[in-house]
């Protein structure tokens, strides 16, 4: 089967190609003269006939992407388990469809818990029932069109590969609501592919619409069924542990948002309690930031009109990430870049961190000073500058009510599981660069 890859748009390359630099999380390569001339072959669209396992390795560190051709899977290989709860259902005759629990029951089902299990329970009792290769699974409010498995099977030529998921994105619509999810939609990971891992630019993909191979899911326990939310999240980091999971925006499918805001907001907050179970279960991947300790500190004096020093520490920072990568070929001016670049990151993320998962606590806090509102006004500010980049189809008054409304709710169910799980894992940031055991000062992703 012919395999040719593509590069991610963060790859960067020094040194007459023999250094590359990018990925998630960011890290730098050093390659011999042959390895450099393979990559260039790659880069030109050659396929892959040598050198399997350097190809293999940037894939794995999302540094490029591969295309499979060609896949030995069919459509036929793949089994669709659909769990429902009272929710209307297209499904075709040859899928598996669990009634988990209906008030009336649903006609057809391979399956029905008389009193509703959750949907890890429903998926993993139509899992017993699957004899292919692979399972798909789709919510009941998913609409997938015919194809939609076709770009995702070829990942499966790589025997690593565990599970892929399409973009899943929000079915259009003309009410506000709609409007807003189709642009700030949780479950819509973008347009650029990746592989899936916790600290990475893809943390996790939801189970709205997830292929994976049979056996490894069995061999895995399948889902979770003591977790209500989060069981997809836990699902794909622990497959992560030992497997890749892929995110494949080439297909896609449609979810149905929620009717009502009030919907949504519930929805968000029930959300937001998974990070206590999954913080008992995975650890700090749930950490509401990863930044370095040298941005952390640039943003702290920033915050305190301090600007001198925190230029001070940035500059600091450049030197020294250009001292280590300089011995990999990579120029100095990449590293004041990276440096830059990691720092107005950093000060993202921890805006991000302020307005949602710490937002019942920080937001009190901080309006009882000066200092404290105008950071506040800056986390405001930048649902302001979202708008502007991004031109979403609501007006900027009603985006950022949307987007302030959104973050609180997810940020109060954070608390809410943190509580009931009593651990402080989901509020705690990690800080990098102690110890110089981080490469670069770039701050992480939120789970």
């Amino acid at each position: 089967m012919t395999l040719r890859l593509e590069p991610d748009p963060g790859l960067r390359r020094f040194a007459d190609g023999r250094t590359l630099a990018g990925g998630t999380p960011f890290r730098v390569l050093r390659l011999s003269a042959a390895g450099a001339r393979l990559v260039d072959g790659w880069l030109d669209g050659e396929p892959v006939t040598t050198g399997a396992g350097l190809a293999q390795r940037l894939v794995r560190t999302g540094m490029m992407h591969p295309r499979h051709e060609q896949s030995q899977f069919r459509p036929e290989d793949v089994t669709l388990v659909l769990p429902v709860r009272d929710d209307p259902h297209h499904a075709p005759d040859s899928a598996i469809v669990v009634d988990d629990g209906s008030r009336h029951p649903i006609p057809g089902a391979a399956v029905r818990h008389e009193v509703p299990r959750g949907p890890a329970a429903a998926r993993n009792a139509g899992l017993q029932l699957v004899t292919t290769p692979l399972v798909a699974f789709l919510d009941a409010d998913v609409h997938a069109e015919p194809g939609w498995l076709e770009p995702l099977l070829g990942h499966f030529e790589d025997p690593d590969v565990a599970a892929v998921a399409p973009r899943v994105r929000s079915t259009p619509g003309d009410s506000a609501l709609a409007r807003y999810e189709s642009a700030r939609s949780p479950l819509d990971l973008g347009e650029q592919p990746g592989v899936v891992q916790p600290g990475s630019r893809i943390s996790y993909v939801p189970t709205a619409a997830l292929v994976v191979r049979t056996e490894v899911l069995r061999e895995l326990g399948g889902f979770d069924e003591d977790l209500r939310f989060g069981e997809d999240v836990d699902l794909i980091w622990r497959l992560a542990r030992n497997h890749q999971v892929r995110y494949e925006p080439a297909a896609t499918v449609h979810h149905q948002p929620r009717r009502t805001w009030p919907a949504l907001l519930r929805q968000r907050f029930s959300y937001g309690t998974s990070a206590g179970p999954l913080a008992t279960r995975h650890g700090t991947a749930v950490a509401p930031l990863r930044t370095s300790l040298w941005s952390a500190l640039t943003w702290a004096l920033i915050s305190t009109r301090r600007t001198g020093p925190a230029l001070a520490v940035t500059g600091a920072a450049a030197a020294l990430l250009a001292r280590k990568l300089g011995k990999t070929g990579v120029p100095a001016v990449e590293s004041v870049r990276l440096t830059a670049l990691g720092t107005l990151g950093a000060g993202r993320y921890l805006a991000d961190a302020i307005g949602r998962p710490w937002a019942p606590i920080a937001a009190p806090l901080l309006a009882a000073s000066r200092t404290g509102r105008r950071i506040l006004t800056a986390v405001v500010l930048r649902h302001l500058l979202d708008w502007a980049r991004e031109r979403p189809p609501l007006d900027p008054a009603r985006w950022t009510l949307a987007r302030l409304a959104d973050d609180a709710a997810y940020g109060c169910g954070v608390l809410r599981g943190a509580l009931r799980a009593r651990t402080s894992t989901p509020l705690l940031p990690v800080l990098t660069d102690v110890g110089g055991r981080s490469s670069v000062p770039t701050a992480g992703e939120r789970p």
